[in-house]
């Protein structure tokens, strides 16, 4: 039977388990993968803890971890056009990725360019997709500058990037440890910690134009203070305080067309997934504690081998 990394309820990681169980089928308007490469992001392990996405319901347990995967359509549901057995896709899974087959929804699916690696290609429907839908949000002209928490992140990765292609200056929130990474992006370094508001202003004398926030908290709450106009404040990690000030979530497209897009910057050498370590499936939990610790630069991706 196929193999998946579920968690059996919600926790820690203590609740977590690599499964044997039914191969799926897809429903109408969904194809069956064979994954060849699942990608790793913090929201997998906030779900295993109970958090749920904005209009996302209960989960039914045991659940398969992860959100994005790349492989080839193995069949297609009822009434599905588009897509093909054997075509090589990349998209948002149904129901977890962390997996030897998964569902995904044509409507967030999209044709994996045969120059892009599965492996690069399951790093892009989470993160390099927020990125594209924050950037494109913030609605900046080019000159601009737009500041990034969490720069060294997975969708700080791809955020910076997109945001340099777009001819925006970006200052990046990032560790220390993770400075030369950053700069390597194209941005301008500004240690993570406290006081961060006026390291900000030392490096960009005439103000930042937007607020691009991956961490949330304290670090979200100090660069809102650089921005008068709070409709140029967006988070991507923390929604209740971000609404407390008077700023917005990152709002998701959750589109082909959108992958479509990220995949072209790809191709056209304008965005780098950062794929920074891989895992087996069967060490599922080590591609996991890595994310979950919070210390990773670029992307993490479970390869899925056949």
């Amino acid at each position: 039977m196929p193999k998946a990394y579920v968690f059996t309820r919600y926790g820690g990681p203590e609740t977590e388990a690599l499964v044997e169980q039914d191969r799926p089928s897809p429903g109408p308007g969904q194809v069956l993968v064979a994954v060849r490469a699942a990608g790793v992001n913090p929201v997998d392990w906030k779900q295993r803890t109970g958090y749920a996405r904005p209009g996302g319901g209960a989960r039914e347990l045991p659940a398969v971890l992860g959100n994005e995967v790349a492989g080839v359509v193995e069949e297609l549901g009822p009434d599905v056009t588009g897509f093909t057995v054997g075509d090589e896709v990349f998209g948002s899974a149904v129901a977890g990725g962390y997996a030897e087959y998964a569902l995904l929804p044509t409507a967030v699916t999209a044709h994996k360019p045969a120059a892009l690696s599965f492996t690069d290609a399951a790093a892009l429907p989470v993160a390099a997709a927020t990125a594209y839908d924050g950037i494109h949000q913030l609605g900046l002209l080019s000159g601009a500058t737009v500041l990034i928490t969490g720069a060294g992140g997975g969708v700080g990765v791809a955020a910076t990037q997109i945001a340099r292609a777009l001819g925006l200056t970006v200052v990046g929130v990032a560790s220390e440890g993770k400075k030369d990474f950053v700069e390597e992006l194209g941005a301008v370094h500004v240690p993570s910690g406290p006081d961060l508001a006026e390291r900000v202003r030392a490096v960009a004398p005439d103000g930042v134009d937007a607020v691009f926030d991956l961490v949330g908290g304290e670090v979200l709450e100090a660069a809102a203070t650089l921005l008068d106009d709070r409709t140029k404040l967006i988070t991507g990690a923390d929604r209740e305080t971000v609404a407390r000030l008077g700023g917005g979530p990152v709002e998701r497209a959750r589109t082909a067309a959108v992958l479509d897009e990220v995949a072209r910057l790809v191709a056209d050498g304008r965005l780098r997934p950062f794929v920074t370590g891989t895992f087996p499936l069967d060490r599922a939990a080590e591609a996991l504690r890595t994310v979950e610790e919070g210390h990773v630069r670029g992307k993490i991706v479970i390869e899925v081998a056949r």
